[in-house]
């Protein structure tokens, strides 16, 4: 949906791009769109007169935003931080995900919630070899994040090679070097693995339960057979035969089933196993089958949001889930792609202690992909009146947050959140198709709202 923007990219290659679409296309914020979102001075447009009960009633509780760039004072963020007080896993959505200031504006929030309420996380739709790679930089300073993040973030997972991102995992570093405590990154999805988790396991069964060491290397040679390299190794997975396939998860579900029976188990191992069972059945979906998509989609779905409740509970730490707002949410606002969200999976698995925040925007730029995988930057918004966003920017803010359970104290507002407005969910897929309808009190706890965004900035190549 909206997440499937990106999402889907994340899927495992070629055979997903028809999934990536559908997900991708409802979420799409733009259709509404054609027309360029006019930049800071556009003059303002009057709220109706229905519309200035729920204007009145979100400024109440509206906080103004001093910038969506992270760094310098934070007191415009206080109340913020005392929003999420008592939710150990807090969702970070983005409308958009090839949008800068949707990410900065994250990365300011996340570097509040270290800072002031203990957070050492930050989860993000990236895999979990990736992520073990970023968390080595971060641990230890090794390597070139903008190298990992070009060899990593490849194929679906291109969209966030951004320098936003980069500048948000140098902060991490710096942070690790002095800061009371260390914070990690933790990689949700599962369309690709590195061939070192290959090698992490077998390290830790010939050393642990060495009997078991020669079936796991037997049920795991096709997969560490793959190429090296994200997108080529994601290509040639999805180029396999479906009975290969096939049978490959068949392997890496008894790879797993080997690990989680033995005398000796270390948890992380484990969990390693499972992520790798999940790619390898999520690469035998037939992407072109709308029933097995939307099994597949909420597969996915609930497999993240596991993933992040295993790490809260496995580390006891507070945790940042960055990702689509479509996946965030707890409402889906493309059922028909996403039966169901991970927020509604996080909000059954974690109950109150899992608090979903949503973005939004009037307008603005973002990066996309087109079928043929070619990387531009298109146009959304203004906002048309009677949407969500175009209500939201009638606050006299530029730019704010707002506690969506607060503000529905109000009678107008809470039946203004409770009532389905076409929405921008913007897709990493370009074209896309008109904004779904959402309830916004129905699918986030707080909106933090954008006037105008601008297109994210992708990492340049290696210089030759």
């Amino acid at each position: 949906m909206t997440h499937a923007s990106l999402r889907r990219s994340i899927v495992p290659a070629a055979a997903l791009t028809l999934a990536l679409a559908a997900l991708l296309g409802p979420a799409a914020a733009g259709a509404a769109a054609a027309t360029a979102a006019s930049p800071a001075g556009q003059a303002a447009v009057r709220p109706t007169a229905s519309d200035r009960d729920v204007v009145a009633g979100l400024e109440r509780y509206a906080h103004p935003l001093r910038t969506a760039e992270p760094g310098g004072p934070a007191g415009d963020l206080a109340a913020f931080a005392s929003m999420t007080r008592g939710a150990s896993i807090v969702g970070f959505g983005e409308a958009s995900h090839g949008s800068k200031e949707v990410f900065t504006v994250k990365d300011r929030l996340f570097r509040q919630l270290v800072r002031r309420e203990g957070f050492s996380a930050y989860a993000m739709e990236i895999s979990w070899s990736a992520a073990t790679r970023l968390n080595t930089y971060l641990l230890t300073g090794k390597g070139d994040v903008r190298q990992i993040m070009r060899e990593e973030f490849q194929d679906g997972y291109s969209l966030l090679n951004t320098e936003e991102l980069a500048q948000l995992f140098d902060w991490m570093r710096e942070y690790n070097r002095t800061g009371s405590h260390k914070i990690r990154v933790v990689g949700m999805d599962f369309s690709d693995a590195d061939p070192e988790q290959y090698e992490r396991i077998l390290t830790w069964a010939e050393g642990n339960e060495p009997a078991l060491a020669p079936e796991l290397r037997r049920h795991y040679a096709a997969l560490r057979a793959l190429p090296t390299g994200v997108a080529a190794r994601m290509a040639a997975y999805n180029a396999l035969p479906l009975a290969e396939r096939k049978a490959i998860a068949k392997d890496a579900e008894a790879a797993y089933q080997l690990l989680s029976k033995a005398g000796k188990q270390d948890p992380w191992v484990l969990q390693e196993a499972r992520i790798l069972s999940h790619m390898a059945t999520e690469y035998t979906v037939d992407w072109s089958d709308p029933a097995q998509a939307k099994a597949a989609s909420r597969h996915r779905d609930r497999t993240m949001a596991e993933t992040a409740v295993w790490w809260q509970r496995q580390t006891g730490e507070r945790i940042v889930v960055s990702a689509h707002n479509g996946h965030v949410s707890y409402e889906s606002a493309v059922p028909e792609y996403y039966p169901v969200t991970m927020g509604a999976d996080l909000r059954e698995l974690a109950g109150r202690d899992y608090l979903a925040v949503g973005t939004s925007f009037y307008g603005g730029d973002y990066r996309a992909k087109t079928a043929t995988g070619e990387s531009g930057t298109y146009s959304v918004g203004p906002a048309a009146p009677g949407s969500n966003e175009y209500t939201l920017d009638q606050v006299r803010h530029r730019d704010f947050y707002v506690d969506l359970r607060a503000a529905g104290r109000n009678p107008a507002v809470k039946s203004w959140l409770n009532t389905e407005r076409p929405t921008f969910v913007v897709p990493g897929r370009y074209p896309n198709d008109p904004t779904p309808p959402l309830a916004l009190g129905r699918a986030f706890d707080i909106v933090v709202h954008l006037h105008h965004v601008q297109a994210s900035v992708a990492v340049p190549p290696q210089p030759k």
